[in-house]
């Protein structure tokens, strides 16, 4: 039985209105009924929506079709185990950054070390004491919000680079394409898992700067003046300015900055040459040139892939590319092009 160190007096009345800033969606999951309904209890006079799993597999299931703020578990579960049940929410992308807190014995230092294998980010140790469960829950929660405002702002700068894209036909698909090959060549080359996420989001964001150039100088058909020109150099400046300072972009905005730097210096905005140029960058570099070559466009139509590679070579030979990047590339793709699925596809 969980000693709580207050009793479980009436909820007091609340300011819903400041409230709402700060309560929570919470999945508890714990086998004993009597503690499962005092956490319930606690929880939410304190304002949150809380709903109640007695075993693993329940608990997952819940998770799968609501997706809380936060899980509070405890270790020692019917069947599925509530280790597991942690390792099961870290283990994906879309909702490892959601807070698990496991519940524990004082002296399970076994469970605690397990839990932290497991991905959890905090323990409540048994018998409970109410004012520590509330502050850890209020923690945790206040860092969830953090983590999802910067998500939405990401979402949001996402949602500018497809208006981009959108905004001329011609280049339609293009964001993806580039993301696709991107993480293509970096993973050929060694990049890290974070490299590669930062590969991802740089194909869809290198060009989120064009969202302050012009239609008139975006989507002209004939050759572009000098001015205009000027213009269209000035959006990866944009687009760096656009991805801010978020954390979760650190290693996008250099792609976003860089990505039209050329080894022989003669790129833009900042002139950078050889070893200055991000490796990222010139990953999305080289694959940017390659997608724009074989994308049909108002000025000539696309090119086959292997005029597309003689391109590629051509840039490298005269020091414009990496030649090590644009081979490997070329040899990733052709697998690509000449994999059965590729194939059937074409057909």
């Amino acid at each position: 039985m969980p000693e709580f160190d207050a009793p479980l007096s009436p909820a007091p009345k609340r300011d819903r209105v400041a409230d709402s800033r700060r309560l929570g969606s919470l999945l508890i999951v714990e086998d004993d009924p009597m503690i499962g309904s005092l956490l319930v209890t606690q929880l939410e006079r304190e304002g949150h929506d809380v709903a109640l799993a007695t075993a693993g597999e329940e608990a997952m299931k819940m998770f799968e079709s609501w997706q809380p703020d936060m899980v509070l578990s405890d270790v020692q579960l019917p069947g599925i185990s509530g280790f597991e049940v942690c390792r099961h929410i870290k283990s994906s992308e879309s909702t490892r950054l959601i807070p698990v807190v496991l519940m524990t014995g004082h002296d399970a230092r076994q469970h605690r070390l397990e839990g932290i294998v497991a991905g959890a980010d905090d323990f409540l140790a048994k018998p409970y004491d109410v004012q520590e469960l509330k502050a850890r829950v209020q923690s945790l929660l206040r860092l969830k919000r953090y983590t999802d405002d910067l998500e939405s702002a990401e979402s949001v700068i996402l949602s500018l680079a497809m208006t981009v894209e959108a905004r001329d036909a011609y280049t339609q698909g293009h964001c993806e394409r580039l993301a696709h090959y991107a993480c293509l060549l970096g993973e050929a080359v060694g990049c890290r898992e974070d490299q590669l996420k930062a590969l991802r989001l740089g194909g869809y964001l290198h060009d989120v700067g064009k969202i302050g150039v012009p239609d008139s100088v975006l989507q002209k058909d004939g050759p572009l003046t000098s001015d205009e020109r000027d213009v269209i150099k000035q959006h990866p400046l944009i687009g760096e300015r656009l991805c801010g300072s978020l954390r979760s972009l650190a290693l996008v905005r250099p792609i976003v900055r860089h990505h039209h730097e050329r080894l022989d210096g003669q790129g833009y905005p900042d002139r950078l040459s050889g070893d200055e140029v991000p490796l990222l960058a010139q990953i999305v570099g080289v694959v940017d040139v390659y997608d724009a070559l074989t994308t049909e466009r108002p000025y000539r139509a696309a090119l086959p892939d292997d005029d597309a590679f003689d391109e590629l070579r051509s840039e490298a030979s005269m020091g414009i590319r990496s030649r090590a990047l644009v081979e490997t590339f070329i040899a990733e793709r052709r697998k690509e092009l000449e994999s059965p699925r590729s194939q059937a596809a074409a057909r």
